[in-house]
C-alpha cells in the first residue's frame, strides 16, 4: 500500500477483484447490493430470472449490468431460477469460466405473499418454500466446493425481521425466513474449518418495487431505500470464519463505521 492509499483509507476498494454472485439482483435490494459490490471493486454476477421488461415489476438482469458497467464496474448477467438445480449449476459454471473463482454468494432471491393459512393453496406454500429455502440450499451447495478448495469465502442469506415477528398473514414467509436463519447458523459450523463465513442479513422496512406493488402500507414513513442495505452487505462479504460467522445481523441495530 502506498502512502496516498494509506492516508485516503476510504478510497481503497474493499472488494477489489473479489468475485460475487448476487441472486435476485434485477431489482430492489438485490440490485442495490450488486451495485454496492461493484462500486467497491467486485466482479459481479447478476443473477435472476428477469431478462426482459414487460412484467408487473421493472428491472432486468441486463439493466443492472448496464448500470454497473456505466460506472466502470465489471459484471455479467446470468439468467437463473434458483429453484432449478441445473440452472444454478450453470450459473456457477459460468462464473468460474468467466472469473475463475467465487468469493461471495449473496442469496437474496425471495418471494413474499400475504395469506392466512386456510386460504393458502399448497402450490403457493410449495413455491415460497422452494424459492426462499431450497434456493439458498442449491446455490450454497453449488458454490461451496469452489470455496472449500480455495479455503475462503462468504455466504450471505437474506432473512427478514418477520422471522421473529408475530402477526397474521405471514406464516409461510416467516416460516421460510426462520428456517433460513437456522440453515445459516448450522452451515456456518459445517464449513468453519474451510474458513468460509456464513451469515444472514435482516434489513428493516425497505421500500422496494415489490412492496409498492403489493401495497404493504399507505404510510411509508420510516421505510428506507434499498441502498441502505449496501454497507452491511459489504461488511459481511469481507468476513471469514475467523472474524464473523454464524450470525444473524439486523440492520436497524447494526452500525458500521468505515475508516
Amino acid at each position: 500500500m502506498d502512502k496516498i492509499e494509506f492516508l485516503l483509507g476510504r478510497c481503497i476498494l474493499k472488494l477489489k477483484d473479489k468475485v460475487t454472485i448476487v441472486t435476485g439482483s434485477s431489482r430492489g435490494i438485490g440490485k442495490a447490493i450488486a451495485l454496492a459490490y461493484a462500486k467497491e471493486g467486485a466482479k459481479v454476477v447478476v443473477a435472476a430470472r428477469t431478462e426482459a421488461e414487460g412484467g408487473k415489476l421493472p428491472g432486468t438482469i441486463h439493466k443492472t449490468v448496464e448500470e454497473i458497467r456505466a460506472s466502470g464496474g465489471q459484471a455479467i448477467a446470468v439468467r437463473c431460477d434458483v429453484t432449478n438445480e441445473e440452472e444454478v449449476q450453470a450459473m456457477v459454471n459460468k462464473t468460474m469460466e468467466e472469473f475463475g473463482r467465487i468469493d461471495v454468494l449473496f442469496n437474496n432471491a425471495g418471494i413474499l405473499f400475504i395469506s392466512n393459512i386456510v386460504d393458502t393453496p399448497l402450490r403457493r406454500w410449495s413455491l415460497i418454500l422452494n424459492v426462499n429455502l431450497t434456493g439458498p440450499f442449491l446455490c450454497s451447495k453449488a458454490v461451496l466446493p469452489h470455496m472449500m478448495e480455495q479455503r475462503s469465502g462468504s455466504i450471505i442469506n437474506m432473512t427478514s425481521i418477520e422471522a421473529s415477528n408475530r402477526k397474521p398473514g405471514i406464516v409461510p414467509y416467516a416460516t421460510t425466513k426462520a428456517a433460513l436463519e437456522r440453515f445459516t447458523i448450522n452451515l456456518a459450523e459445517e464449513v468453519r474449518d474451510y474458513n468460509i463465513a456464513v451469515n444472514a442479513l435482516a434489513p428493516g422496512l425497505i421500500k422496494t418495487e415489490a412492496a409498492v406493488l403489493l401495497q404493504f402500507t399507505d404510510d411509508w414513513t420510516g421505510w428506507q431505500k434499498p441502498e441502505v442495505v449496501g454497507p452491511p452487505a459489504i461488511f459481511l462479504a469481507l468476513q471469514d470464519a475467523k472474524s464473523f460467522t454464524g450470525r444473524v445481523v439486523h440492520t436497524p441495530e447494526f452500525r458500521i463505521t468505515w475508516p
